[in-house]
């Protein structure tokens, strides 16, 4: 099967990563874009914790999962753990 210009392969095959994680597969890692990162950067320096409705709401605006959202804020917690 040709590789589509533009469009990488994914690991395992040509399913997409939601079909790959129904089957118990991982899901491949989220490449967030720069303003994406600025938006929850910013975010983060407001509030280190999200509430369920302002998680929703960036989800939204983002047009990003609020299983993401919280993910990346998890992630951004510990990474100013470590750093501390």
């Amino acid at each position: 099967r040709p590789r589509t210009a533009g469009r990488p392969q994914l690991e395992g095959g040509p399913e997409s990563p939601e079909e790959a994680a129904g089957r118990g597969g991982r899901r491949l890692r989220t490449a967030f874009s720069a303003e994406q990162i600025g938006t929850l950067e910013s975010s983060f320096q407001r509030h280190r914790y999200l509430g369920a409705a302002e998680r929703r709401k960036l989800a939204g605006r983002m047009r990003l999962s609020e299983v993401q959202i919280k993910t990346w804020f998890q992630n951004r917690r510990m990474k100013l753990k470590r750093q501390l």
